[in-house]
C-alpha cells in the first residue's frame, strides 16, 4: 500500500503500521520492520516509562494526580507517532505529560489524516488535533497531555535542567550527521534534569562515544525488531 504526496511516499511497515519513505533522502521516518514497534519500544517503554517521574504541588481544587508529570523533548515531530504513544500512555497511567516537540519540516495535515496510529475514533480525532494545533504554544490535548510544538532546530535548544527524558528521533547519522554530533549533545545534555534520560533508536559507537564525551552515561539495549541495539543515555543525578 501507498499514497503519494510529492516527494514523500506512504508505506506499510511490516507490522502493519505507516511511515513515511522520502524520495529525496532515500529515507524511511521509522523502521521498515515496523514503525509502532519501534516507536513503541525505543521511546515508550525504554523512554517514558523508565523515566523518574517528576513531582510539583497540588493546586488548590487539584486531584492528586496532578502531582506526577512527565516532561518531555522531543527532536523530530514527524509523522506525531511518538507523541501519540506518550498521550496513550499519560492516558493509560493517569500521568500529566507536557509534551515539547521540535520540527522545522511540516507535515501537511491532508497527509497526516491518512496514516493509520489511531486505536479508535477519539484517539484518531486527538491525533488530528496535535497535527492542527498551533506552532510555539501549549495545546491541551487530553486532560493528561499537553502538547508544544517549536517551529525551530535543536541547535538553538537553550533549556537548562528543564526536561525528564528526550525522544531522539532525527533521522540517521548518513542522512542528517548535523544532527550527531557532540555539541549538539552537548545542548540535550544541559536540557535534562539530573536524572533524566534520553533515548534513540541509533547504536553507532561513534554516537555513543560522542554522548559520553559530554557527560551522559550510556547504555546499550536490544533493539527494536529488526535492529540489534538501541541506546539510553542518562545524565548523573550528581550533576547540578
Amino acid at each position: 500500500m501507498s499514497k503519494e504526496n510529492n516527494d514523500i511516499t506512504i508505506i506499510e511497515t511490516s507490522d502493519g503500521s505507516h511511515s513515511l519513505f522520502v524520495r529525496s533522502l532515500n529515507e524511511t521516518y521509522h523502521s521498515r520492520h515496523g514503525a509502532m514497534q519501534e516507536s513503541q519500544w525505543v521511546f515508550i517503554k525504554h523512554g517514558l516509562a523508565s523515566a523518574p517521574l517528576g513531582h510539583r504541588p497540588s493546586a488548590v481544587g487539584e486531584r492528586s494526580r496532578t502531582t506526577l508529570n512527565h516532561q518531555i523533548l522531543e527532536v523530530g515531530f514527524g509523522t506525531g507517532l511518538n507523541a501519540l504513544l506518550a498521550m496513550r500512555w499519560a492516558e493509560e497511567h493517569h500521568v500529566n505529560v507536557h509534551f515539547t516537540t521540535l520540527e522545522t519540516n511540516v507535515l501537511e495535515l491532508e497527509l497526516a489524516a491518512q496514516l493509520n496510529y489511531a486505536s479508535s475514533e477519539q484517539e484518531r480525532s486527538d491525533f488530528l488535533k496535535m497535527h492542527a494545533a498551533r506552532w510555539n504554544q501549549d495545546v491541551v490535548i487530553t486532560p493528561y497531555f499537553t502538547l508544544h510544538k517549536a517551529l525551530r532546530e535543536v541547535q538553538s535548544e537553550v533549556s537548562i535542567s528543564q526536561f525528564d527524558v528526550i525522544f531522539f528521533d532525527a533521522f540517521g547519522p548518513p542522512t542528517q550527521p548535523e544532527m550527531w554530533t557532540p555539541a549538539i549533545f552537548q545542548r540535550l545534555f544541559n536540557a535534562l534534569k539530573p536524572g533524566g534520560i534520553l533515548v534513540t533508536y541509533c547504536a553507532k559507537g561513534q554516537v555513543r562515544r560522542d554522548m559520553q564525551s559530554v557527560g551522559f552515561t550510556v547504555e546499550r539495549l536490544p533493539g527494536p525488531p529488526g535492529k540489534r541495539e538501541m541506546l539510553r543515555a542518562t545524565k548523573p543525578a550528581s550533576h547540578g
